[in-house]
């Protein structure tokens, strides 16, 4: 069967449209618009399968103080008053909603009555080079969806809120739990804000705010923006409020458009090295070397999985016992801890010991857990 020729002219109407539309598309769907099957979810771990911090131990997590990291990765809470409840990866034991296999479970540890100035909450802080395509505080900003999973022992009407770092313009979104102990699936659509600041570098870009019980000062009326720090919907439910209560949440997507699309699940690998960006936690194997003449002193060093978003603070979690191949040391102890070129390289450590020789090789430290957060 012959070839057919194809001429110029049958194909300009389809590259004239193409280039016309200045996107790159996948099965002809734009890349990062409100359809998109892929790179569409600015929420990291929405589905609650990282939890570094308890080490998959899903430990349950008394919330003491606030603008803390506990639990679930890239999750933090928000507290006035401690210990009026825990957090933990898979709380209570309940099936999570088809097709995800985690969430963050909330329980309630008092029967609290909230004050006007009273706050809690659950958060996730978005860094600003992941919206600042959004354009919020300008004429073009653009409008979103938030959508995701959420179960309860309680019912009614609850809130939240996104707002920007400054904390002066706030966006209070409300939403009904009609069963208890039901998975309810929840859709927001918010208009992007036209003015204030939104940052839009590797600082604070967005907070994304679930409320567990909001008093007045930081609650407003649901559904509009808000010169102002507000956290909650007016007259939404108190989760704090009933000892024992339940607040569960997965499958949290936060995306361009403003109807809600299906969830964006990325590979378990990729979703931990988003994280990783701003939490790690490490134990490699690594080894150092006597400098000079010291007989007492040596580097560790250890690299970074990923570039951090800033400088990150590095903790000692087990510390260093007596895990040397070789030589044998009995003990030694870390002395300082600095960054290797800030958040690009990795972590060295400076030790002291004794019995050690001039340009002694150590290696094969096995348990050198250790931390490094550069969170929001």
């Amino acid at each position: 069967m012959p070839l057919q020729q194809i001429t110029p002219t049958d194909i300009t109407g389809t590259l004239t449209n193409n280039v016309a539309s200045s996107q790159l598309s996948i099965g002809g769907t734009a890349i990062g618009a409100g359809d998109a099957s892929i790179m569409k979810n600015r929420i990291i771990n929405g589905a609650m399968v990282i939890d570094q911090r308890t080490a998959g131990a899903s430990a349950s997590t008394t919330v003491t103080g606030s603008g803390t990291y506990a639990s679930i990765d890239r999750y933090a809470y928000i507290v006035s008053q401690a210990s009026k409840f825990t957090m933990q990866q898979n709380a209570g034991s309940v099936t999570p909603p088809v097709g995800f296999t985690n969430y963050l479970g909330i329980t309630s540890t008092s029967a609290y009555s909230i004050s006007s100035s009273d706050y809690f909450g659950i958060y996730q802080p978005i860094e600003g080079y992941n919206i600042a395509d959004l354009n919020w505080g300008s004429a073009n900003a653009k409008t979103v969806t938030l959508s995701f999973w959420v179960q309860s022992s309680l019912t009614g009407t609850f809130g939240g809120a996104l707002k920007n770092q400054a904390g002066n313009r706030s966006y209070p979104f409300s939403y009904t739990i009609s069963s208890a102990n039901t998975w309810t699936q929840i859709s927001i659509t918010i208009v992007g804000d036209t003015t204030g600041t939104w940052v839009t570098n590797n600082g604070i870009g967005m907070y994304v705010q679930f409320s567990l019980g909001v008093g007045s000062t930081y609650s407003n009326t649901a559904g509009a923006w808000a010169a102002g720090n507000y956290t909650s919907a007016t007259g939404a439910t108190s989760v704090v409020g009933t000892n024992g209560a339940t607040w569960y949440v997965t499958g949290v997507q936060l995306e361009v458009g403003s109807s809600a699309t299906g969830f964006e699940y990325r590979q378990y690998g990729q979703e931990l090295q988003l994280c990783y960006r701003y939490y790690e936690t490490f134990g490699h194997a690594g080894s150092g070397r006597v400098s000079g003449g010291n007989t007492t002193a040596f580097g560790y060093s250890s690299l970074w999985t990923v570039t951090k978003r800033t400088t990150p603070t590095v903790t000692l979690l087990s510390g260093f016992t007596n895990q040397v191949v070789s030589p044998t040391i009995a003990t030694y102890t870390v002395t300082a801890i600095a960054s290797n070129n800030g958040t690009t390289q990795g972590v060295y450590l400076n030790m002291t010991s004794s019995g050690l020789t001039s340009s002694t090789n150590i290696t094969g430290f096995t348990d050198a857990w250790m931390s490094a957060s550069a969170e929001l």
